[in-house]
């Protein structure tokens, strides 16, 4: 299964039309219908239904296939080349958003203060596409965030051989409005929560906390986007909980389970230079 196959049946697939494929990827129809046959020959089974354009049986499990196939094509391209460049003074840095934390944004700054040459940019990315980034060689270092046990850990996607080293780790936050019952406590179980409405958001996925606790959470409103003050709005005018980092500062800490909010950097192959640099500085001192 040619990698240039593979797009072309994605190409086709999200756009609904051999047409506008071509016009996308820069081929003529004729090319893609020829690339689709191709392909089709190749497996021996029909991918595409031609009227209307949609995928077939077969050819929706190889699209399940293709984006992760496509994504470790292209990181291994890109990690290669980062072996061999010349080391760069301007580096991109990939990052979910609740992943710099104050510790680490200080950090960043003690980096630009000992590297004044340097021109760091910071671009925010759901948490779920940040190894992608990374990986593909659009960023040069990662950092992601997420819920786990102490010292534990983040679950990451298989997007070819990343480092993952964890670089700051810190308590949670049950985010709940003023005149909640609960609101005055000292300290929270979530055990006594999972019979409650919860936010359904990207900054902490209900489906996560199901993994770590069981059943329970009961959606509540959803919330797509990654802005903190407007999921403490909604929490304020009871849409539902979530959980927050502690240094938030806004909501009762939790006590059981251990739990954390952990940040890990992640990066490819770090030849000597800057970025090499930028991760040894971000990365936590053995002190602490």
């Amino acid at each position: 299964m040619d990698p240039h196959l593979l797009r072309t049946l994605v190409a086709v697939a999200r756009c609904g039309s051999f047409s506008a494929a071509a016009e996308q990827l820069g081929y003529t129809q004729s090319a893609v219908s020829q690339q689709i046959a191709a392909l089709e020959a190749d497996l021996g089974l029909p991918l595409l239904h031609r009227r209307p354009v949609a995928p077939t049986a077969a050819g929706a499990r190889l699209l399940e296939h293709a984006g992760p196939l496509l994504l470790r094509v292209e990181a291994a391209r890109a990690d290669v080349r980062r072996a061999a460049a010349a080391p760069v003074h301007r580096l991109t840095v990939a990052a979910s958003p609740l992943a710099v934390t104050a510790s680490i944004a200080a950090r960043l700054a003690r980096v630009r203060t000992a590297h004044p040459r340097l021109d760091l940019t910071l671009v925010t990315f759901d948490r779920d596409k940040v190894a992608g980034e990374v990986a593909a060689g659009r960023a040069d270092l990662g950092m992601t965030d997420g819920i786990a046990a102490p010292n534990a850990p983040l679950r990451l996607p298989d997007v070819g051989p990343l480092a993952a080293v964890g670089i700051a780790e810190e308590g949670l936050l049950v985010a709940l409005p003023a005149d909640h019952p609960l609101a005055d406590r000292t300290g929270l179980r979530l055990a006594d929560l999972v019979d409650a409405v919860w936010l359904q958001t990207t900054l902490c996925p209900l489906e996560r906390l199901r993994d770590l606790l069981g059943d329970g959470f009961r959606p509540g409103l959803a919330y797509t986007g990654d802005d903190v003050h407007t999921v403490l709005n909604l929490v304020e005018a009871g849409h539902g909980l979530t959980l927050l980092p502690a240094s938030v500062g806004r909501g009762v800490p939790v006590l059981a389970p251990r739990l954390s909010h952990r940040v890990e950097l992640l990066h490819g192959t770090l030849p000597p230079g800057p970025a090499a640099e930028v991760a040894t500085a971000l990365s936590p001192s053995p002190a602490g």
